[in-house]
Formats: C-alpha cells, structure tokens, sequence
C-alpha cells in the first residue's frame, strides 16, 4: 500500500469534501481516503498494484474536482475574495424580485408596466430573468446538490436544488401558458421563491467559507513561533546564521532575551526558560548542563550553549504542526439533520412524482393532467421550507451569540455543544489570569505592606525574571511610584541583591536566605510551607540579617471559575482540567475551583491523546484553552473553545472563541445550543407538516371523493410552509436573548 496527498481544487463547503471522500472510497484499489477541507487536499491510501496516480486523478476528475497535483505544503497566494459583494448584489435581487412578485400584496405601488395584471407578460419574463440571474449567483449550490445526487449521496445541497428546479419548471409552465395567451396563471408563477432560496443559503455558505482558511492560518503563524536567525559557535567563533543553515550537532549560542533557535541540548550555561507556548506552565523552568531546550521557547536570564538536536520536520514545532493537520483530517463531519433525511425524502418524492404523472396518464389518457400531477407532487413536496430550516436558525442563534461575546465558526459546534459530556480545561490563562502577581504578604516587620511592595519592586524592576515583571506589575497597578537602587545583582536561580536608600536587601529563595547566614524562624517555615501548598512562588525579603516578609507570587484564578465549574457540573459535565504545568500547582488550583480530575505535566501531543481517548469512552469532547500548547487540542476535541485574549493561534485553531475572556459564556454556549437545535426540530416538523397533508392530496388519492389540488395551491402550501419555518426561526432571537 502506498499513500498519497493530493492538492485538490473546486471544494467550497463540506458537501464537496464529504461527497468527494464518499466517492473516492468506493473506488477499488483505493483503501482510503480522508479528504480535508480547510487544506483542499486527500489523503489516500492505495493499492499501487492496482491504481497509477494519474487514475486517482482521473476518479477526483470524474468527481467534479481538480486534481492540482502532490501537496507539498507551500504557502498559497491568498486569492481575492469578492463573496461578500456577490451576496449583497444576491440580496438586491431578492429585494426587486420580492417588490416585483408581492409587493402589491401589502400595499406598495405596483410598477405599471410590470404589472401582473396589465402586463402579465413583461411580469412573468422579469421575473424568469431575475431567478435565472440569482441562479447563476447560486451555480454552486445547484452544481454540487447534483454532483452529490449523481454519487448517490444526496445531501442539503441537493435538497436546496431540487427545491429551486422545481420552483423555476413549474414557473416556467406557467410563463409558457401566459405566452400562449392564458393569462390566468399569473398566479401560479413561484420565481421568487428560487430565489429567496438561493439567497439564504448563500448567507449561511459565506459564514462558512468567510472562517475558512483560519486553520491554514494557525499553522503559518506556529511556524513563525521560532527566530529567523540565531548564533552558533564556528571554529571557537560566533557566527550570525539563518535557522536553515543549523544542522544536527552545531553548538547554538542563545544570549538573555533571545529564543531557542532549535530542540537541543544544554552543554554550558544555566539559565530559566519560559516554555508557556508548549507546556502552558505560567512559570519559567529551570535549565541547566544536560536539559533538554525546545525551539521557541524563550531565554530569560542566563547566556547557554546548547547543542542542536531536531531541526526542521523533526522540531516539537513542526511536530506540532503535523499534530494540527492532521487532527483537521481525521476529524469526523458530523451529518446534518436534513442530511440524513434528504437520503430518503429527496429520490422518494421524485420518484412519487415520476410514478403519479404515470398514473394518472394511464387512467386518464390526458397528458396535461399528468403533467399538472407531476407538478403538483414536486411543488407540494418540495423542500423550500426544509432547505430553510437548518440555515435560517443557525444564521440567527450565530447573531445572537455574537452580542452576548460568544463567536462560533462553524455550524457543527453550535449543534453540538449541548450534547457534550466532557469539558476539558487549560489551566493557565483559562481557568487562571494568565499573570503573575502578590497573592500574600506576611509581614514581619513595622514597615506597611506598600513599603514593602516599593522595596521589592523597585529592586526587581531591573530583573528581567517573570516573577519579577509579575511583582513590578502588581506594584505600578496600585500606583506605588519606584524609587532608584544601587549596586544591583541578579544571582541566577537564586534572587537579587542590591542597595536601596544605601541599605542593602537580599530578595530571593530559602537557599539564598542560607548562603547570607540569615536566620529563618520557625513561624517563618510555616507560612512558607502554606504559600507553597497553595501554589505560590515564594520570595524572601531580608535586611542585614532579619527577614522582613515573605512574598507569595502565583497565577491567580478567575473570580468566577468556581462558579462555571460547579453550573456545569449541575448539567452533568465530566470536567477535567488538562494543564502541561506541574501537577502540584495544577491540582492546588483545582481544589480551589472545584476540579476533582486533574491531568497535569502533559506536553501538546499527549493532550491530543487524551482527548481521543476521551472520545472514545465518554461521548462529546469539548477543549477550553487560550495557548499555542492548546491548538492541537482545540482542533482534536469535537468542540475546541478559545478566550479572546488567548493567542491567534488558539483562536484559529477553536470552533468557538469567547470574546470578552469571560468563560461563563460557555454555560451560555451550552443553552444557546441547545434552544437552536429545539427550533431546528420545530422547523423540520413544520416543513414536513404541509407535506404529509397535501402530499396525498397532490397524487390525486382524493379524487374520487372531489378533493384535489393544482399546482396554485401546491405552491400556496409551500409558501405557508416557508412562511411558517422562517417566523418560527425569527422566535429564536427572543429566546436567546432572554438567557442571561
């Protein structure tokens, strides 16, 4: 067996991508193929004894698609995007053809020479040229509910289609009897309904389409995570190079302030890293002779030499990378309702149609009143107000969550959201702040606690450490103004040292307090042993020979994730919290905000494995993150979930991002979800409704009896199946926005 990816061109929304992948899989000597939408490309895994490439071309060829060749990855050029002005010049037909067709209906003046009544024929043929106009706008749809229906998958795109097709057929009969002289089916014209048709499902493709490069562009900026240049040591000498110019077994020179260049080895030096973009930990680790470096991480206070190990495809990053595409792969589409019934419903009504005009031409002899039968059947039955359904209520509860801060990307997450059983959960910066600062003072002296956070940050305010930054933070938030220190010296792994108002302070860890003789009481240990259980960083603040305070520096929670834990719980969610940060600090987190699993210590690749598991034995998963760490989970769970201020990349990589960092929002998510899908179902029910009343009524199983319909009052039906669906879909935008 042999695998392939093909760059494939045409694909513009799932339908494509999901018919393609059904077609290619019943090929022989194709095993299988993953056909992945957000790259255009297949994954196909075939019989090389059987199948050249060029045959696989063929299939994807004979597929309505273009094979663009071997994927290999490079960027594309960005192609300009003139949808948005499509859909307005769409939405301005609909409007005149709206006005032309009913505007008399309530009121409007009515143009006289298109006129329904004084001028019949000029109205008919204006509004032929409209829809055939909106068509055009709409080929798409129409192009791939075919394409679909001739691979025997018929799905949304064909339901939508058949709907216009017989919108405009049954319109044109009626545009052939007005020529003809019969004025009277003026009234019986449905033009405008093809194209309202087309214009809805067009707003609810550009919301799709308008999302859908995003992940394209997650995995371009994790690329850029890593320097374009970086130093190695070259004959004893440093030498500026590009990262393509590294290869396996340099020795990389990496100054403070700088990023690691590429995964390697600690050979001299030590130093602290912050490696938050691949762990999630809030706090820089400690690295030295024999550690392990990760590309792109950042060096904080120590100069180290390092020797490069995995460069290029064999980096964690494009590890990541690789993770991220392929997450998007194998992701499973979930099936639309409509979907699944457009299987059965849509070959079921054209063959009734098919077999009743067949009928009643047997029994009959009359050619017209089989043709009017046929009619009738596909007017009364076709699928306008189901084609309605799906789109008009996710268009709506999409514009409702939007205000209230919750953006979601893609139709699948809002009609999944309430059936998720597990939550998932990164710690740092979802579940905490995402910054450090003082979480408790001890204070052993006679000096205010300000004095002491003016001491302390006015010392640490020329330290370049994240505690320090944390502390220099917290100092200027409560308007405590800095004063100049002397003698200043940062010992690495230790503290600080230096001389404010010529008194010099000894500010760091217990082994520094050690190595300056300065005695620790035992009241002392205790608090420091109650800062570390709580997660806290922990610093010494010392003059001469006595320790002034003790300072507890740790990522805060949020103040209302207690809160959102325990209302999920009441739903009867699985929440876990999935950190790569220690799982000391991660379970004393947890304990505060009512977490009982905790998965902790865990880098991208094993949170990505987590989840499938997870999948695989407790239903839905849904992944809440904001880091660079969290985009392969984001895109592996069934729901990905990012904060506003997490990274682009988190972002990118998420269904849904809550915009306003305000994670009680994904309670909200939940109900919103769950009131959309109840008023899809109440769509369906409408749009089946008038079917199943005037479905026997249009073969004609009443005519015996007197009772029989024409294909005016098929079209009535319709149109009070569609008005039905789409007054019930505008009842959500009352509904949603009652939930608070």
């Amino acid at each position: 067996m042999k695998k392939i990816l093909l760059k494939i061109g045409g694909m513009t929304c799932s339908a494509c991508s999901s018919g393609l992948e059904k077609f290619l899989n019943r090929q022989d000597g194709i095993e299988s193929a993953s056909v992945n939408l957000v790259m255009n490309n297949a994954n196909i895994q075939y019989d090389e004894n059987v199948l050249s490439i060029e045959q696989i071309k063929k299939f994807v060829q004979k597929a309505g698609f273009e094979s663009l060749g071997i994927d290999n990855f490079q960027k594309e050029e960005k192609k300009q995007n003139n949808q948005k002005y499509k859909l307005i010049a769409l939405g301005i037909l609909a409007v005149i053809t709206l006005y032309i067709s009913m505007g008399h209906m309530i009121g409007m003046p009515s143009i006289p020479f298109l006129d329904m009544h004084h001028n019949p024929v000029n109205f008919a043929i204006s509004l032929l040229v409209l829809s055939i106009v909106s068509c055009i706008f709409g080929f798409d749809i129409l192009k791939n509910g075919y394409k679909n229906l001739v691979h025997k998958s018929p799905n949304m795109d064909t339901l939508v289609g058949l709907g216009v097709f017989s919108s405009i057929i049954y319109s044109l009969y009626g545009t052939f009897m007005i020529l003809k002289g019969n004025t009277s089916y003026v009234n019986n014209l449905y033009y405008e309904s093809a194209v309202i048709i087309i214009f809805f499902i067009k707003i609810g493709k550009y919301i799709e389409n308008r999302n859908k490069d995003k992940t394209k562009e997650a995995i371009s900026q994790l690329m850029m995570i890593t320097p374009k240049h970086a130093t190695i040591l070259k004959d004893g000498k440093q030498e500026q190079v590009t990262i393509d110019e590294i290869v396996k077994g340099d020795i990389v020179v990496c100054k403070p302030g700088e990023k690691i260049a590429v995964d390697g080895e600690i050979i001299e030096g030590t130093t602290h890293i912050d490696e938050s973009f691949i762990t999630g930990e809030s706090m820089p680790v400690k690295k030295e002779k024999g550690k392990k470096v990760i590309a792109g991480s950042i060096n904080y206070d120590g100069t180290i030499e390092y020797r490069a190990e995995k460069i290029g495809k064999d980096s964690t990053v494009s590890e990541i990378v690789k993770l991220v595409v392929e997450a998007t792969s194998t992701k499973a589409p979930i099936a639309k309702i409509t979907d699944k019934i457009s299987s059965i419903f849509v070959p079921a009504i054209i063959i009734i149609a098919i077999l009743s005009g067949i009928a009643w031409l047997a029994i009959s002899k009359d050619f017209s009143k089989a043709i009017n039968t046929f009619i009738s059947v596909l007017v009364v039955a076709c699928p306008c107000s189901l084609g309605l359904a799906t789109p008009l209520s996710i268009v709506i509860a999409s514009g409702e969550a939007s205000k209230k801060g919750i953006l979601i990307k893609s139709s699948e997450a809002l009609e999944n959201a309430h059936k998720v059983k597990t939550i998932l959960f990164d710690k740092t910066g979802t579940l905490t702040k995402g910054k450090l600062s003082i979480s408790k003072i001890y204070n052993y002296s006679e000096l205010k606690e300000n004095d002491i956070i003016k001491i302390v940050s006015s010392i640490e305010a020329k330290s370049e450490h994240p505690i320090a930054k944390g502390i220099v933070l917290d100092a200027k938030e409560r308007k405590i103004t800095l004063e100049k220190v002397k003698e200043f010296k940062n010992l690495s792994g230790l503290g600080v040292t230096a001389l404010y108002n010529e008194e010099k302070y000894i500010i760091g860890n217990k082994k520094l307090m050690d190595e300056n003789n300065i005695k620790i009481s035992d009241e002392i240990l205790k608090d420091e042993e109650e800062l570390q259980q709580k997660g806290n960083s922990i610093l010494f603040v010392a003059k001469e020979n006595n320790v002034l305070a003790l300072l507890g520096v740790k990522d805060n929670v949020k103040e209302n994730a207690k809160d959102v834990i325990s209302k999920l719980k009441e739903l009867g969610m699985n929440v876990i919290m999935l950190t790569g940060d220690n799982e000391e600090t991660a379970k004393s987190i947890a304990k505060i905000i009512g977490i009982d699993n905790v998965i902790a210590g865990v880098m991208p690749e094993d949170k990505a494995k987590t989840i499938e598991n997870l999948k695989k034995d407790n239903g839905l998963v849904m992944m809440c993150g904001d880091g660079i760490n969290d985009s392969v989970s984001l895109v592996k769970a069934d729901i990905g979930v990012s904060v506003g201020s997490g990274t682009d990349v988190a972002m990118d990589s998420s269904n849904v991002v809550l915009m306003n960092d305000n994670i009680e929002k994904i309670v909200d998510l939940i109900e919103i979800s769950k009131k959309t899908i109840r008023n899809i179902k109440e769509n369906l029910f409408w749009a089946f409704f008038y079917n199943l009343c005037m479905l026997p009524i249009a073969i004609g199983l009443f005519a015996p009896i007197g009772i029989s319909i024409n294909p005016m009052m098929a079209s009535l039906a319709m149109t009070i199946s569609s008005i039905t669906v789409t007054l019930n879909s505008l009842r959500l935008k009352r509904i949603i926005g009652k939930i608070k």
